[in-house]
């Protein structure tokens, strides 16, 4: 690990304004709308099937699978500060690890999903070759990797590049789908982080945010003379690859 990591990491949860963890249960309420819409749109229906969250953070998502029934869900993340967090909400299945390192042990052909969470933009490029080809080798026949990370395509991508100092890349669904095909999965799918309505307040947001990229569809279809359908503009993004 290199020093500004290794500084970084170490506190890398509460040395920031706001704390990145919540206290309680309670706290991964704001979460869920899109973590369970994750959940039952890109997770199997076989519940015991193998799933592994590298760079699980409190294990948010985890917490949230094993409330859909997925019992058989390991996490794994380099911050201590994390890890300890995890537990304290009493999440099992969470240790501390070097995810390369945990990829490396890992069986080939041996899990159903990955799922790297605002991971891969921690990463060179030279890295995250190495880390894909890990990936690649750990999936089963068919297996997903459910990828969320920064997009260079929004208005804003500069606001979550620089939002972290650790940051070293940011993606579109373009860059994304050519090293992902090119490094041998054969279907690559992303998706914009809509809002997902759950309320009064969630619907507004749905119907202001429609409206918003409307506008910036229109301002590209002027700037480059054709209109993008695929276009996606939210500050991250969703990957599926399926192997």
């Amino acid at each position: 690990m290199t020093q500004y990591r290794e500084r970084i990491y170490k506190k890398y949860v509460n040395a920031r304004q706001e704390s990145l963890s919540p206290q309680t249960i309670d706290g991964l309420k704001p979460r869920a709308p899109y973590l369970k819409k994750i959940i039952k749109d890109h997770f199997p229906v076989k519940r015991d099937v193998n799933i592994l969250d590298l760079g699980c953070g409190h294990g948010a998502l985890i917490y949230f699978a094993k409330q859909f029934g997925y019992v058989n869900v390991r996490g794994v993340d380099c911050s201590e500060e994390q890890v300890f967090t995890a537990k304290s909400l009493g999440m099992d299945g969470v240790k501390k690890g070097d995810l390369v390192e945990e990829l490396k042990k890992s069986a080939t052909e041996s899990a159903d999903i990955v799922i790297t969470f605002d991971i891969i933009e921690h990463f060179t490029k030279d890295e995250f070759i190495l880390f894909l080809d890990e990936v690649y080798r750990v999936l089963k026949k068919n297996g997903k990797w459910i990828i969320h990370c920064p997009n260079g395509e929004s208005p804003f991508a500069n606001k979550i590049l620089f939002g972290d100092f650790t940051h070293e890349l940011a993606f579109t669904r373009t860059s994304i789908a050519q090293v992902l095909l090119s490094s041998g999965f054969c279907s690559v799918s992303s998706y914009e982080d809509k809002p997902i309505v759950h309320g009064l307040k969630s619907l507004i947001r749905k119907i202001l945010w429609e409206i918003l990229r409307g506008f910036l569809r229109f301002y590209l279809a002027i700037e480059s003379g054709s209109g993008e359908k695929e276009c996606i503009f939210s500050q991250n993004f969703l990957t599926v690859a399926i192997k």
